[in-house]
């Protein structure tokens, strides 16, 4: 009887043991996994801004606020900010979607980056210029129309 109740006790310590370092080794896990995860999230982030970098070098172009248009660069760095600005106001109309409110909002700035574009085809000589700004412009347009719907 003496030997039952002593392996008894004796599996029970075992248990109990293997227990305690089980949970130990989990929260070793854990903490090694977030590790990874902040540094490989860390590490994606680094190399999304160096591809962007490495486009704006090799290109001259400069990612907008709507994914799939980039912004080429310009000899007037008015027309450059001109389509960041107008970039910018078409992510917001699209995100605005069927919201009345935030499109009667965007209605007013919309009609004011209308009459800054006329003004700035009007001070483009250059046909290359005209070309490359009516094609960004077409592009970020294109990007609107599924919203309009």
């Amino acid at each position: 009887m003496k030997k039952v109740i002593l392996s008894v006790l004796v599996v029970g310590s075992l248990l109990a043991t293997s227990c305690k370092q089980a949970k130990e080794a989990k929260e070793e896990v854990e903490e090694t996994t977030t590790e990874v995860v902040e540094k490989t999230e860390e590490a994606a982030a680094k190399v999304v801004e160096e591809a962007k970098e490495a486009v704006t070098e090799t290109t001259g172009a400069v990612a907008s606020a709507i994914e799939g248009v980039t912004i080429p660069e310009f000899d007037d760095p008015k027309i450059g900010e001109y389509l960041k600005s107008y970039a910018e106001y078409a992510k917001a109309y699209i995100d605005g979607g069927k919201d009345v409110v935030k499109n009667a909002d965007l209605a007013a700035k919309g009609v004011e980056l209308a009459k800054k574009g006329q003004e700035l085809q009007g001070l483009i000589k250059d046909a290359e210029t005209a070309k490359k700004f009516s094609e960004t412009m077409t592009a970020i347009a294109s990007k609107m129309a599924p919203a309009a719907k």
